[in-house]
């Protein structure tokens, strides 16, 4: 099967049409084209997103299944769980740590992008870290932060689109500093009525954290109701509170009602 050629005004193919097991990359879809805002943001309303390395071609997926994490099911450990109450003591008595949104959207990526001890590379170049810079400019992206006493410790980033956001990279300088920042990301989108992370691919960690895969045509089916809601008005990180704590369990999933401050 032909991958799709994207010239400046090559619209993105049919998700649908992407490649199986049998030709032996599942989910690439299309090869070429730019990452403009303009092009990014119709990949992402079509739940296409770049993946590559250089020197690749800029290369476009749609995988089957896709990892999904709904928001209401974040998924949490007890010694998570005692962390995230330290944090949380902290922030609320001006102590060292802190949860900020927005405020480091390019380190965020640039620490993503650093290697790590299991990899050889990344496939977050300077090309990739300036499209989404772009996206970031317009209101599109964002990132989740942890300082401990003014150091950029854990951060996750990702793409939002009316009520739907798609993550990208997340990193940790620190012990379970990207499931923090993931902990209260999640949090803050399931209070503004954002049902799910798409997470793109299946991993052991986001598996632990409570994602679950979906097929790719469920989940288009509930994006695209999403995707023309009213998008977010203000990315201010909340407390998690009691009531995200609530009477959750060790290993038991975390419901993060609306009402939560």
């Amino acid at each position: 099967m032909r991958l799709t050629w994207l010239d400046p005004d090559t619209p993105f193919p049919d998700p649908e049409t992407a490649w199986t097991e049998r030709e032996g990359y599942p989910g690439l879809l299309a090869v070429g084209g730019d990452l403009s805002p303009q092009r990014l943001l119709a990949a992402y309303r079509c739940g296409i997103f770049p993946w590559f390395s250089d020197p690749q071609p800029i290369l476009w997926w749609s995988t089957d299944p896709r990892m999904v994490l709904a928001t209401d099911a974040f998924h949490v450990s007890h010694s998570l769980l005692k962390t995230l109450k330290k944090i949380d003591r902290s922030i609320a008595t001006g102590g060292s740590w802190e949860i900020r949104f927005d405020s480091a959207f390019e380190a965020v990526m640039r620490e993503c992008a650093r290697p790590r001890p299991d990899s050889g590379g990344t496939w977050i170049s300077p090309q990739i870290i300036d499209g989404y810079m772009g996206l970031h400019r317009l209101g599109h992206a964002h990132s989740s932060e942890l300082w401990l006493e003014g150091r950029l410790v854990g951060g996750a980033y990702g793409v939002a689109i009316g009520r739907m956001f798609f993550g990208e990279s997340m990193f940790a300088r620190v012990t379970d500093a990207s499931k923090i920042v993931l902990a209260y990301l999640t949090h803050f989108l399931c209070n503004e009525q954002v049902a799910m992370i798409d997470c793109q691919q299946e991993t052991s960690h986001l598996a632990s954290l409570g994602a679950r895969p979906m097929a790719r045509r469920d989940f288009l089916a509930k994006m695209q109701p999403a995707l023309d809601l009213p998008p977010i008005a203000v990315w201010k990180p909340r407390l998690l509170a009691d009531g995200f704590f609530g009477a959750h369990a060790e290993n038991k999933a975390l419901h993060t009602g609306a009402g939560t401050v």
